[in-house]
This record gives structure tokens, sequence and C-alpha cells, in this order.
């Protein structure tokens, strides 16, 4: 199992450890997405096994099943030929590919049906823009603004929370849009898939995730 190391807000975990993993149930259906941390310590504990792309000969794609131990006798004979778009953890006295997708062995849990709302999720979606001045800014520096105020009545929902600069959010204060002269970037709606899911489909290393979640508008929620 990787070595576990310490890391301050200042200073943050390696490259390879910010990666995700997709997790199937037992019959192969995608449930939810984890850290790295998370997905070693379910493979170490026996109750998972990777499921890992093959190139098979004429250039065909299958896949293949592994445990821990076995993962890591195949990350041994590869570390030679790391390519760009894999990520790797070093433990004490070895060296292992992170997997891309990971399988349950005993359970058969379903995804949820439900996209949840919260900050993580609307940040995502309208892409860490302010949906008022069209300004992109870094997380910190954003909040959730409702359209229509809770204290006037409106609800948290997807049509009526978006993603605002702090300047903006102030600006704003407990009106709507129309009294402080405002105007939306784009009408939000709720989205089809988890926005974060998206984000990751747009990095060729998770490529394999497709042959499990394509045409799949079920909610994968992220666990860290």
């Amino acid at each position: 199992m990787p070595a576990r190391g310490r890391h301050t807000a200042a200073t943050p975990p390696p490259a390879p450890l910010q990666a995700s993993v997709l997790v199937l149930n037992r019959s192969y259906m995608a449930i939810h997405i984890v850290g790295v941390r998370r997905a070693f310590g379910l493979l170490c504990r026996e109750v998972a096994e990777v499921v890992h792309l093959e190139e098979g000969s004429r250039n065909e794609r299958t896949f293949a099943n592994y445990d821990f131990q076995s993962w890591r006798e195949i990350s041994q004979l590869h570390a030679e030929f790391k390519q760009p778009h894999e990520d790797w953890v070093r433990a004490v006295n070895f060296e292992i590919r992170v997997p891309r997708v990971i399988r349950l062995l005993g359970f058969d849990q379903l995804p949820r049906q439900k996209l949840q709302i919260n900050r993580r999720n609307v940040l995502a979606r309208d892409g860490n823009c302010c949906q008022y001045c069209g300004g992109h800014f870094p997380s910190h520096q954003l909040s959730l603004d409702h359209i229509t105020p809770r204290s006037r009545g409106g609800t948290t929902t997807w049509e009526n929370v978006v993603c605002a600069c702090l300047k903006c959010n102030i600006k704003k204060g407990g009106r709507t849009p129309n009294e402080a002269k405002m105007r939306l970037v784009r009408r939000p709606v709720k989205p089809k898939r988890n926005p974060l899911l998206l984000l990751r489909l747009g990095n060729p290393k998770y490529e394999s995730w497709r042959t499990w979640i394509d045409g799949v508008y079920w909610d994968l929620g992220f666990r860290i």
C-alpha cells in the first residue's frame, strides 16, 4: 500500500494522489468515484480488484482483472516503460501504477439516481466562471448565489443557484438580478451528468471510463 505522507494546505499531495478512480459494483455497473488512497485501501483489504484495459493482438481491447498483489507485479514489469498519461505512486519498497478502474467484489450497490446540488458540483457546472461578470476565478474566490434570494422565497435548485464571484455576490445582495441591474451569463439548468465527471472525461487518462459510463445518466458521487 502506498506510503502515507503528511500534507498541509500549503503543500498539496503529489499529483498521482490527486487522481481519481472509477468504482464498479460486482455487476460491473459504475457506482461512484474515489481518490487514490481510498482505492488502494480497498485493494489491500481484498474487497476490490483492478479492472484494466489491455491492448491485445490486432489492436483488440479487452479488460483483465487483478488483485492487489498481481497488480503490483504487473506494475513492476512495466515500471521501465511508463507512459505520460499514467500515474505512479512510490511506496517504501516498491512503485505501483494507479489503476483507473476498480471493481467491488462483494457489493451490488446501485448508483444514485439523483444528482446532488452542492458547491463543488455547481462550480464545476459553471466552470468556475462568475455567472454575472463572466470572470474565471479559483474556487476560494467564488460563492454560490441564489438568483431569487432565499429571503424572497428562492429555493436551492439547479435552476436557481449559480456560481458568483465575491464582488458580484456582494453587489447583488438580497436582490434579484433585475433589481440589481445585473444580467446572467447564461440560464442555469440541471446537468444530465455529474459536472465533475464531465471534467474528468475531458482528460485523456480517463478514457477507459467511457466503456462503463457512456450513455449512463445516473449520478456518480465523488468520494475522497
